[in-house]
């Protein structure tokens, strides 16, 4: 595992999206940065990563959330996120 934080650059995969934190006693909506990444050398697995911007956040001490995952994982992710796009996008039509 990893201790680092993210930082939004060029190469981060998707920043300022919405989301929400949510535990037993709060729901706090805020922005986030998600990441899909591997190593350069030698990659053992695909990282997912996201970050919720702790600026207005104040039920979390800042970190990041990461999940390792297989190539066959990633791929089954994959497929049904664009399964739900699709959805989503046939919705609105």
């Amino acid at each position: 595992m990893t201790d680092r934080l993210m930082k939004v650059n060029a190469y981060t995969t998707l920043d300022l999206v919405d989301a929400v934190a949510k535990g037993q006693e709060f729901e706090t909506e805020a922005f986030a940065v998600a990441n899909a990444t591997s190593d350069k050398k030698v990659p053992d697995c695909v990282r997912l990563q996201f970050e919720l911007d702790n600026m207005t956040e104040e039920h979390l001490p800042a970190h990041m959330e990461e999940l390792e995952l297989t190539p066959e994982q990633a791929r089954t992710l994959a497929a049904d996120l664009e399964k739900h796009a699709d959805r989503v996008e046939n919705h609105d039509q």
